[in-house]
């Protein structure tokens, strides 16, 4: 977490910095006044990003009792355990892509921006265990790494131009899929522990806004959106760190710098 804390304010700094922007082209010269003509464009995306999980629990997860055969890592081996709680941590990523950006009208473009992206996520599990007539709580992390190869398919809905500014609204859905998740090199090195594993397919639902800025040569954007996975994606492997959750979710901010 305290990563978090000197990320984030960098991640939103050009975001603080569009209004001082925006006043010192207000009087300027319009750039680029064929661009928006032009049927195609093309660029890339350079962006960070923090990937959360939305946890459902199953129904009585607190009053579930676990025998040992659902728990074989924590040493000394308890009788049994329960789960107290689950907690999902949001950790930093980045992310690259290619922008192919198709004009459908004055106010709507239609994009696609195959990506390439970096996302660590923590669950956190706080456990009550029993040992021969004694309990004891422990805290429990299992980080599940993810690469994702994804396929965005966008509808871009842009305001007037103003001068060398405008402003838009995204949405679109993706198609993701995650190479790191199950990757046998996570077994190996964690022999002794038993970890957690995501599917690999996903189908994201994502929103945002941005904002384009005219420059002599290219165009410059900020974007801030939100993806929302809409498939279960945890693998259940018949331990308690699985079987106690009914449903998980991935969510993803992301916030972009697009050059095109």
């Amino acid at each position: 977490m305290k990563k978090l804390i000197y990320i984030i304010p960098l991640l939103f700094l050009p975001v603080a910095l569009i209004p001082l922007k925006a006043s010192a082209q207000r009087f300027g010269v319009p750039n680029m006044l064929l661009y928006d003509n032009e049927k195609f464009h093309f660029g890339f995306v350079l962006g960070a990003n923090l990937s959360y999980v939305t946890i459902k629990p199953v129904a009585d997860m607190n009053t579930l009792i676990w025998d040992s055969t659902y728990i074989p890592d924590i040493l000394p081996l308890p009788d049994s355990a329960r789960i107290l709680s689950i907690e999902g941590v949001p950790t930093p990523g980045f992310v690259i892509s290619i922008v192919s950006d198709m004009r459908m009208g004055d106010h709507f473009n239609l994009r696609f921006i195959p990506s390439l992206a970096f996302g660590d996520r923590d669950l956190v599990y706080n456990l009550q265990t029993f040992r021969d007539g004694d309990t004891s709580v422990i805290s429990i992390t299992k980080r599940i790494p993810s690469t994702y190869i994804s396929f965005p398919v966008e509808i871009k809905y842009k305001s007037k131009r103003y001068n060398n500014f405008r402003t838009y609204l995204l949405t679109g859905v993706q198609y993701t899929l995650d190479l790191a998740s199950q990757a046998k090199k996570r077994e190996q090195k964690s022999a002794d522990q038993k970890i957690v594993k995501f599917n690999q397919n996903d189908l994201y639902v994502e929103a945002g806004i941005g904002f384009d800025f005219y420059n002599e040569w290219f165009k410059f954007g900020v974007e801030l959106k939100m993806m929302y996975g809409l498939m279960d994606v945890l693998t259940r492997e018949n331990n308690i760190y699985t079987d106690g959750i009914a449903r998980l979710n991935s969510k993803i901010f992301q916030l972009s710098l697009t050059f095109e």
